[in-house]
């Protein structure tokens, strides 16, 4: 089976839009990892507590200093506040 003129223009029109289309996928992946962070937070982006990405070296000093909080011993509460109903605050 040969292929015409009819069929080759057929075939390119179908295939240089896949081609296309596939390649914005993979581009688009590789850029939303790093302009992700530069997008303002009212626009939608990241907002300012957010912790660290993964595999930076700022990453690793935020886990050291979670895991530092989480091994402190819990402050202490006063007796006084647990024993007395009425210093509770009403439910609305």
């Amino acid at each position: 089976m040969l292929l015409n003129s009819r069929h080759l223009v057929l075939l390119l029109t179908v295939a240089l839009p896949a081609c296309s289309l596939s390649a914005c996928g993979t581009i688009n992946e590789k850029l939303a990892d790093g302009l992700g962070d530069y997008i303002p937070q009212w626009l939608g982006g990241l907002p300012a507590d957010a912790p660290p990405r993964p595999g930076t070296a700022k990453y690793e000093e935020f886990m050291r200093e979670r895991e530092r909080k989480r091994l402190q011993p819990a402050p202490a509460q006063s007796d006084t506040a647990k024993s007395d109903p009425s210093a509770l605050d009403p439910v609305h």
